[in-house]
């Protein structure tokens, strides 16, 4: 049964679907690991070293999924890799709360792990398929924030629930994951992506669509940037969500409320994501991509400055919270306009980017933390997001991308002539 016929405003339960799964399997599944290590730890006698290769184990699933979504979604649909990995999520967060062994724990930790590979790109046909093209890029956005509003409900969660009642906290998180399933199963739309209904393509334009969507593609040129962009967000984010409540509490001590309140903070900060859209619309790709890098290197250098000051742990927080969760949005929408014969796969691409980037960061700058300490890897890992803004969007993705002309340009003609603004998220758009 089609969505419409389910429910009347699509816009407004895609939006919610997606941020709710998101912020599941990210916001719990894939992030909880960092913020319940010292627990983990404590209850089953971790050693750094078995921690890096759990944290590894989970991203390199994590890249699997993405993988299998990549080849699956287009026979599928976007609704069973959906359900898929709220399954993930569900499963695995329920093996971590009943384990007595680490190597339940581990196995609970890299199936849930691998949920948000599953989840996160199958959402871009999603809001081809139903959202109006003038809402998609705000939707998009919305989407992508989940992942703060899950830090905001794990946060309390740790102040409330740990040390011994850490399980406690893994079952909510598994009872969530299953619900929010449910409820994604319920509205989202099934079977595989679809052109839209408007008549047959012309003969150059129709060709370029299928040559766009050939297995060179996803080799453009101008997804270099792109790419580049991506491992370096996965490598960022994959070094502070590991090791930054480790540089804080070993200035501040286990036992203190401010690695939790940190992660809060952090989350709530996140929110402002939402606005991603807005900022791209408004300033276009460019802008956006120089102020969120910005914003990662000087989040990620005060933690090597000054971790144990609550000023700069404060401000870290609100800086790195909205900063990380645009960027996925940022990536999902510049990966749109750079794949939009093929959204999921595109997207998929991007993605596996970010879990090179994920999977390459906590073991290469752990080794250098061993041997310097975690400032040193900290400010190594701000030179990285610093230098990302080297590999800004192209001209062709600059303000004209998403604002109001590009729109009209789409209603008047049906598509989006990529010449002129780029190929915006409109239905089916040619690739050039």
């Amino acid at each position: 049964m089609e969505m419409t016929r389910i429910i009347g405003r699509p816009e407004w339960h895609v939006g919610l679907a997606g941020l709710s799964a998101i912020g599941v399997t990210f916001g719990f599944a894939r992030y909880g690991y960092g913020l319940y290590l010292p627990e983990f730890r404590r209850e089953f006698g971790l050693s750094v070293a078995t921690v890096g290769l759990i944290g590894s184990a989970s991203y390199i699933g994590f890249v699997v999924a993405l993988l299998l979504v990549g080849t699956l979604v287009a026979r599928f649909g976007p609704r069973s890799m959906v359900i898929t990995g709220g399954g993930c999520a569900t499963a695995g967060m329920g093996l971590v709360a009943v384990a007595r062994e680490p190597a339940t724990l581990t196995t609970g930790l890299v199936l849930a792990g691998m949920s948000s590979g599953w989840v996160w790109a199958p959402y871009s046909d999603v809001v081809d398929r139903v959202i109006p093209q003038n809402r998609r890029e705000r939707v998009m956005a919305v989407i992508a924030t989940g992942t703060a509003f899950g830090v905001v409900v794990a946060g309390p969660l740790a102040l409330l629930l740990r040390h011994s009642h850490w399980r406690h906290a893994w079952s909510v998180f598994a009872v969530a994951a299953l619900v929010v399933t449910v409820y994604n199963a319920l509205v989202l739309p099934g079977g595989s992506h679809r052109a839209a209904p408007h008549g047959t393509r012309k003969g150059s334009e129709g060709g370029r669509a299928r040559s766009g969507a050939g297995r060179g593609g996803f080799l453009r040129r101008r997804a270099v940037p792109l790419y580049l962009t991506a491992v370096s967000y996965g490598l960022v984010g994959a070094v502070y969500w590991a090791y930054a409540i480790e540089a804080i509490t070993d200035e501040t001590g286990s036992g203190s409320a401010t690695a939790p309140l940190f992660w809060t903070l952090m989350g709530l900060a996140g929110t402002a994501g939402a606005l991603t859209g807005h900022a791209i619309t408004r300033h276009g790709l460019r802008r956006t991509h120089i102020w969120l890098f910005t914003g990662l290197a000087v989040a990620v250098a005060l933690l090597g400055i000054a971790p144990g000051s609550l000023p700069a742990v404060a401000a870290s927080a609100v800086l790195y919270g909205p900063c990380f969760m645009a960027g996925s949005a940022l990536l999902a929408v510049w990966s749109y306009y750079t794949f939009p014969e093929k959204p999921s796969t595109g997207f998929t691409a991007t993605i596996l980017f970010v879990g090179l980037g994920t999977i390459s960061g906590p073991a290469t700058l752990g080794a250098l933390a061993d041997s310097h300490g975690l400032r040193a890897a900290f400010l190594v890992t701000a030179l990285v997001a610093a230098t990302t803004l080297l590999v800004r969007p192209g001209s062709w993705l600059g303000r004209g991308s998403g604002t109001g002309q590009a729109r009209n340009e789409y209603a008047r003609h049906g598509q989006m002539d990529q010449s002129r603004c780029g190929a915006g998220p409109g239905r089916h758009p040619h690739a050039s």
